[in-house]
């Protein structure tokens, strides 16, 4: 009997590294390969990914990558599934064209120049063995956004992505409503739909109404305007620029990202610059500040981003200063508050004035709200519904909508991270937990950083080290020389008087103690010191710095 399985393995009980498998007759697609940013406790991590250990094993068996849009939460962990897969084991990437452009330019920077990249329109039918695949037009933040519908002798399997039902898109037509209602009547065997916005009422605003309002706040500023939003979303970029040249000022882009999607955007149509609008970083200061709009990343706070930056007084090109007005053109993604919450603070420090969307309407979400999430169920009319692309209260309301508008209970699926869906010819059922969860790039490597690492990595930042070196004999054990304490980053250590001689009469003790039951070994060795050390520093500080005790044998 034929199988089909369903494996999330992100994007379920989370917002980003959004990533599903879809198994049939022993193959796969993988739609969506994206990632999230770390939270603030993810000490010196920098993006954390999928764990796509499911696949390694199964390189082989993977037809396809279907993406449906370029943003970093669908698409940004395509260079680290490729290299890990290897490049020769490297499965085709299908898309729109936006998307596999921007495909294209992650993989270059990665130096991976040997996938397949095939950039495919919306309505357009592809066999990848076992699976039809048809992109189907959809509107969200960004050009080229598709559902992905995959076919199999089953049924049809049909993933949103990313959506909402924008009537008056900024650019093109709105989305498909029409094949989406023809494949209702066709029959869709399983629909896993976006949550983003199920626990807002109503129907979202369209993209359309940004435009005037950004003209609208812009025309009140005197000074410099700083507009920041997600480099991906081009709509915005091009309504910023339309806005900044109906008043006549210059725009510059700032932040890598901006500059790379923006040229990829112009190359494609997507974005149009009248001749002479924009002007480099270096040129900012040649003109006044009410001629300028300067175009930036960072609206979700991230570390080392351009608005970041500049809030902590830290680019090279742009500095802030009393007068300048900061426009967030974006919302906080759910767990990014806290970091762009004190983004805003260092703001108001400089003296900027800051626009957010509860000041203006200068932001309108790609997602839909309930009513649209509502409308996809009555059009698709799927025989199940797994909601997606949402933590596990948006989920939740995701399956309430779904039996409001009539489907069963039994056919709901509330799934998780892991947990894969299977479905044959007698119904659908959830089976065991396959591997899943989060792996950490660290730099440019990446890896399932334990638990551990991350745990020290916080005493370090919250508590400090100290290292203790301790030279002894080699054939009794005695201490040869006085112990060496070396401390970096300890709070408070000045109130605690004579903590270092302290330490020093304690290795003493210690290592009196060990000679006395013949310990010799010098793991055995620097494990008692450690207890030792840790239990006299929690008793004078209060704090548990890391204790590191280093044993020299002479």
């Amino acid at each position: 009997m034929s199988r089909l399985r369903v494996l999330p393995l992100g994007g379920l009980g989370e917002i980003g590294k959004n990533m599903t498998v879809l198994e049939y007759d022993g193959r796969i697609v993988v739609v969506d390969v994206g990632l999230r940013f770390p939270t603030p406790e993810m000490v010196g991590i920098d993006l954390v990914l999928p764990d796509f250990s499911y696949l390694r094993e199964r390189a082989r068996d993977i037809e396809a990558i279907v993406v449906t849009h370029g943003h970093e939460d669908h698409l940004g962990a395509l260079p680290w599934v490729v290299r890990e897969l290897g490049q020769q084991n490297a499965p085709p990437v299908y898309g729109g064209p936006l998307t596999i452009a921007m495909a294209r330019s992650k993989l270059e920077e990665h130096k991976l120049r040997d996938v397949e990249l095939n950039d495919i329109s919306a309505g357009e039918m592809l066999e990848l063995g076992p699976f039809s695949l048809e992109l189907i037009h959809m509107t969200h933040s960004i050009p080229d956004s598709s559902a992905v519908a995959l076919g199999t002798d089953l049924g049809t399997v049909l993933i949103t992505g990313d959506y909402k039902f924008d009537q008056t898109p900024v650019d093109g037509p709105p989305a498909d409503v029409s094949r989406l209602a023809e494949l209702g009547r066709e029959g869709v065997l399983l629909l896993c739909g976006d949550s983003t916005n199920v626990d807002r009422q109503g129907f979202s605003p369209s993209e359309s109404l940004v435009g005037p309002h950004l003209e609208e706040a812009f025309a009140r500023c005197e000074g410099r305007i700083i507009v920041t939003s997600f480099a991906s979303n081009i709509h915005r970029v091009q309504q910023v620029i339309d806005a900044a040249a109906a008043l006549g000022r210059k725009v510059s882009l700032v932040g890598r990202s901006m500059r790379k999607n923006v040229g990829i955007g112009r190359t494609l149509g997507h974005v149009d610059v009248p001749e002479g609008l924009l002007v480099g970083t270096r040129e900012i200061e040649d003109f006044p500040d009410e001629r300028i709009v300067i175009i930036s990343t960072g609206s979700q706070g991230e570390p080392l981003s351009a608005l970041r930056r500049m809030a902590y007084r830290d680019h090279p090109q742009v500095k802030l200063r009393h007068g300048d007005t900061v426009v967030f053109s974006a919302t906080p993604v759910p767990g990014n508050e806290r970091a762009v919450n004190e983004t805003i603070d260092r703001l108001y420090h400089i003296g900027c004035d800051v626009v957010t969307a509860r000041d203006a309407p200068v932001h309108a979400s790609g997602h839909g709200y309930a009513e649209e999430v509502k409308l996809m169920l009555n059009l698709v009319k799927p025989r199940y519904v797994m909601p997606f692309h949402g933590d596990f209260k948006r989920l939740r309301l995701h399956a309430q909508l779904a039996e409001a508008v009539g489907i069963e209970p039994d056919d709901i699926f509330q799934g998780e991270n892991g947990l894969p869906l299977d479905v044959d010819e007698r119904g659908a059922r959830f089976k065991e937990h396959e591997q899943s969860g989060m792996v950490f790039v660290d730099g440019v490597e990446i890896g399932d950083m334990a638990d551990v690492a991350l745990r020290d990595r916080r005493m370090l930042s919250a508590d400090g080290i100290f290292i203790v070196v301790v030279t002894i004999a080699e054939q009794d054990g005695r201490s040869v020389a006085d112990p060496e304490v070396i401390f970096r980053g300890v709070p408070f250590l000045d109130e605690a008087g004579e903590l270092i001689e302290e330490i020093r009469a304690t290795v003493d003790s210690t290592l009196a103690r060990a000679a006395k039951e013949e310990i010799r070994e010098v793991d055995l060795l620097q494990q008692m010191l450690h207890d030792d050390l840790a239990k006299l520093v929690y008793d004078r500080l209060r704090r548990r710095p890391m204790v590191l005790p280093v044993v020299v044998e002479v």
